[in-house]
């Protein structure tokens, strides 16, 4: 069997809501994070998952991540993992698009990086870690984590460049499922809601 990793972003929380980059501020979730990560979970249990026994589970050690994670009912089975947690975001940390660009004007984080946080390079070098351990042995793997880290970790899954995780977006208490296709690392399922519906 060749492995695959579902991906789990966290539930709604204030300023995912309003837009704000949420880096390593530990927001916890809105009662509307809580109600999805528990429609998640519910999903996740019901066929054809079936709770996904034998699956191999890690979580950002972030509260809205655990927390997310437990709602659904996968926290017993989770190890908190330091390489899940979102991008840090330095000066811009807590600040919107729009704010950002207010002071730099056609700022585009995956191409200009951030000030005082992480660069592209060091994110891109988390996710490879995540790939890594998805990829190491004959089982499937679910990781809660956070919007800009999850897009990289689809992006360096596929052979991209961290710049691609621009062109795919990440709604929170999302499932996405990255698999194979005639052997080749594909996108099988992402930014699927349909449990919040």
């Amino acid at each position: 069997m060749a492995p695959r990793i579902l991906l789990a972003r966290h539930g709604q929380t204030e300023w995912s809501l309003s837009g704000k980059h949420t880096g390593r501020t530990d927001i916890p979730l809105l009662d509307e994070g809580r109600r999805g990560a528990k429609l998640l979970g519910e999903r996740l249990y019901r066929a054809p998952w079936d709770a996904l026994p034998g699956v191999e589970v890690r979580t950002s050690p972030l509260v809205r991540a655990k927390e997310t994670c437990e709602l659904a009912g996968f926290g017993e089975r989770a190890a908190d993992w330091d390489a899940l947690m979102e991008f840090d975001y330095g000066d811009y940390e807590g600040m919107t698009p729009a704010e950002i660009k207010a002071q730099r004007p056609g700022w585009l984080i995956w191409r200009d990086g951030v000030p005082g946080g992480e660069t592209l390079a060091q994110v891109g070098a988390r996710a490879d870690e995540v790939v890594t351990w998805a990829r190491s042995a004959d089982r499937d793997v679910l990781v809660f984590a956070h919007g800009h880290i999850l897009r990289v970790i689809a992006a360096r899954w596929l052979g991209y460049d961290v710049a691609f995780a621009a062109r795919i977006r990440l709604e929170p208490t999302s499932l996405s499922v990255l698999g194979w296709a005639y052997g080749e690392p594909a996108i099988e399922r992402w930014n699927d809601t349909g449990h919040l519906g």
